[in-house]
């Protein structure tokens, strides 16, 4: 078997852009993958046409070798873009790969050590408890869900003192677990701060309440701060959205810097180095709850490793088509991620796995991709009352 061809499409999901990629073969056997959208999201297609010159002819079976040669093409490791089409490369050359034999892409991985996946739905923003107590009660009765991402702000951590910041918190969060006492809550807090005694202190608001996790409180780069900061704190503190190899989770781990990891397998290279990234995790015994804010192409991917990884914890999860954020679009916006027919959705807060369904299990539509459904999206900054500008 020989790869043939490369095709990269501009799609959308809900307000988010999409970068979806097929790897076709000289057998008619056609892998898909989905990259991370950084932003220049534009960039991506030049990219992995490029990156198609050095795949061209090979056999997509060899994964191994195939990512391997990506990677040593530059002389200097890839950055955010070059991993994010790396990325959607792998994920296409497993689907190949499982295609070939009629196989799920879990059964390649050693077979599935769990029967179905545990999902939380992400919702990011802050709203009043009770809002939050009916939509995540009107989600459990549709789709099962009993565990939700929140963010932890409730004012403007910029511009308002630290001291009503955490107390705004307290108080919502003790009315939260009131109203919601069977549902997890996991706090993501964007790596919007940056002195670390603040996120320290804000996780330990939060544990009074057991949340599921904190995650991200403050910015990745210095990894030493993370076990500092870990070391303080009395909450699960989860982190890694914003790392790319394995050599950053092991200097992650050995600081002692996370009790949870998020990789993101459209980011960090793809399924094989997830897989790497985990097999390292399990040795410090620290699980894997990977980072999936993407679409569902991404989401069958996630699946499928999550199935066959020993220390998965849970997986984050967006419902096609709809907003992020609680209050903005609750209703599928104008269009939802109509590439994918059949997406996974969540039975009772899991995602069944598909045993008949060979590679990612899911079908793609080709002629949807056809037209070019691109939707421009960045994060806006805010502004200090200084001028200056923060993290988002």
């Amino acid at each position: 078997m020989k790869i043939t061809g490369l095709r990269s499409f501009m799609s959308r999901d809900g307000n988010r852009p999409r970068v979806i990629v097929a790897i076709d073969t000289d057998e008619g056997i056609t892998g898909w993958g989905e990259c991370y959208n950084h932003g220049p999201d534009r960039a991506l297609p030049p990219l992995l046409d490029y990156l198609y010159t050095q795949i061209e002819g090979e056999d997509p079976r060899r994964i191994e070798r195939l990512i391997l040669k990506l990677y040593q093409h530059s002389r200097f490791p890839p950055g955010a873009l070059g991993l994010a089409a790396i990325s959607a490369i792998d994920h296409a050359l497993w689907d190949i790969s499982a295609k070939a034999v009629g196989l799920p892409v879990y059964m390649m991985l050693g077979g599935h050590v769990r029967d179905r996946v545990r999902v939380y739905l992400g919702v990011y923003s802050a709203p009043d408890a009770g809002e939050i107590h009916d939509h995540c009660a009107a989600m459990q009765e549709v789709h099962g869900f009993t565990a939700f991402k929140l963010s932890p702000y409730r004012n403007d951590i910029h511009a308002e003192p630290w001291g009503k910041v955490i107390r705004a918190t307290t108080d919502w969060v003790a009315e939260l677990t009131a109203l919601c006492p069977d549902y997890e809550f996991a706090f993501d807090a964007h790596a919007r701060i940056f002195e670390p005694w603040q996120a320290a202190e804000l996780g330990n608001a939060l544990a009074p309440f057991h949340p599921l996790f904190f995650e991200e409180p403050m910015r990745p780069e210095n990894i030493e701060a993370w076990g500092a900061l870990k070391s303080q704190l009395r909450v699960p503190l989860a982190t890694g959205e914003s790392l790319y190899s394995r050599f950053e989770f092991l200097r992650l781990l050995q600081a002692g810097g996370a009790d949870i990891i998020q990789p993101d397998i459209c980011a960090v290279g793809g399924l094989l180095e997830m897989r790497k990234i985990a097999a390292i995790a399990e040795a410090f015994y620290v699980p894997v709850a990977p980072h999936n804010p993407m679409g569902p192409l991404a989401t069958a991917v996630n699946l499928h490793f999550a199935a066959a990884c020993p220390n998965f914890k849970i997986l984050e999860y967006r419902l096609p088509g709809t907003s992020a954020f609680l209050g903005r679009d609750l209703a599928p916006v104008d269009e939802a991620a109509g590439y994918v027919r059949d997406p996974y959705m969540p039975v009772d807060g899991y995602l069944e796995l598909r045993p008949d369904r060979p590679g990612w299990g899911v079908e793609i539509d080709e002629d949807y991709l056809k037209t070019d459904r691109y939707i421009h999206w960045e994060r806006k900054l805010p502004i200090r009352p200084d001028g200056s500008t923060a993290y988002t």
